[in-house]
């Protein structure tokens, strides 16, 4: 996979507003749950998802509030698969709050 051109990251994290910069790497968002548990099954299926597409976030677990950071190694920096799942992880992440 390409790396993605600075005009293209900032229009893929207009896309995926809740999404942050944190330098030309790494996105990063936090989640925040009610319950430990539904934390933890969200952490679960986005795991499930992550080794489908055999691209694995940094997670952090921290009681109810779950940091995801996305960067691709092998290109150095921000593809369009770390946006990709960034989607997929939100999409998660509402049907499981609702």
């Amino acid at each position: 996979m390409e790396r993605l051109t600075e005009l293209e990251i900032e229009q893929a994290l207009a896309d995926n507003p809740h999404w942050k910069r944190l330098d030309e790497k790494w996105i990063e968002r936090k989640y925040r749950f009610r319950e430990y548990l539904t934390g933890i099954r969200f952490v679960t299926e986005i795991a499930e998802v992550s080794e489908v597409a055999n691209h694995h976030p940094f997670i952090s677990i921290d009681y109810k509030l779950i940091s995801v950071k996305l960067s691709s190694w092998n290109a150095r920096g921000l593809t369009a698969l770390d946006f990709q799942l960034a989607k997929q992880y939100d999409e998660i992440y509402a049907r499981i709050v609702e």
